[in-house]
């Protein structure tokens, strides 16, 4: 069976060092790279598994390797865990926004980190749903299970797999309100701690995607409550 395949993005190469020992210690395979350039080739050639990215790097930034991967569909599927010594709620937001699936500050522990790793990759394979599950249509939207495409009046969406899967948890209860703490619990599959501003962020970034592809405004925010799929028409 082929190890997980885990990419670590960093040019401080003691923690590099460090990482790698406990993460091959779990049993993954690790390639690293020094810079953004350099990840970038790597993901292109390697398909890691699964990418650790450091914001602060020579010649690409870790923003802009997140964001060159979350454009491109061949790897806009491919978890992102970012990894940074800044710790301001704005750089977590940034991040997030960005596509990244979790946020780890420095100094960290590598058991922690490694556990995060874990459930993220826990996380993206559960989101995969049962080829029993139907296609479901709306007006100018269908979203397929099995493949987990998205159409927007007829024309591919690129969905991350966090926002896939809240589009189809939504889209498969139409007119019922989540609570965010909802949305994160069934999307995330952990409990609640801390801040739910991702969930926002998620759904700012989704319900954007969906509306410039030129859908109707199918997902509602309920003030103080949370959020729901509202459907004029089902097809």
């Amino acid at each position: 069976m082929n190890k997980t395949a885990i990419l670590i993005a960093d040019d401080d190469a003691q923690l590099v060092e460090l990482v790698q020992a406990y993460l091959e210690k779990e049993g993954f395979s690790v390639m690293v790279a020094a810079d953004g350039e350099s990840a970038l080739e790597r993901v292109a050639r390697e398909r890691p598994d699964l990418v650790v990215l450091d914001i602060m790097m020579p010649k690409l930034d870790g923003w802009a390797v997140c964001r060159h991967l979350r454009e491109d569909p061949a790897t806009l599927t491919i978890p992102i865990v970012m990894l940074t010594s800044r710790a301001e709620e704005m750089d977590r937001v940034l991040g997030l926004e960005l596509g990244a699936d979790d946020y780890v500050t420095k100094p960290f522990s590598p058991r922690e980190l490694v556990a995060r790793i874990k459930a993220v990759l826990r996380r993206t394979g559960e989101g995969k749903l049962s080829p029993s599950q139907k296609v479901l249509t709306y007006r100018g939207l269908r979203i397929d299970p099995v493949g987990r495409e998205v159409e927007v009046a007829g024309k591919p969406a690129s969905l991350t797999p966090r926002e896939f899967d809240l589009l189809w948890l939504l889209a498969s209860n139409p007119g019922r309100v989540y609570r965010r703490e909802q949305l994160y619990e069934q999307v995330w599959k952990e409990e609640v701690f801390g801040d739910l501003h991702t969930v926002d962020v998620h759904i700012n970034r989704l319900r954007a995607k969906l509306e410039s592809a030129g859908g109707p405004r199918y997902i509602v925010t309920v003030w103080g409550v949370g959020y729901k799929f509202e459907v004029a028409d089902h097809v």
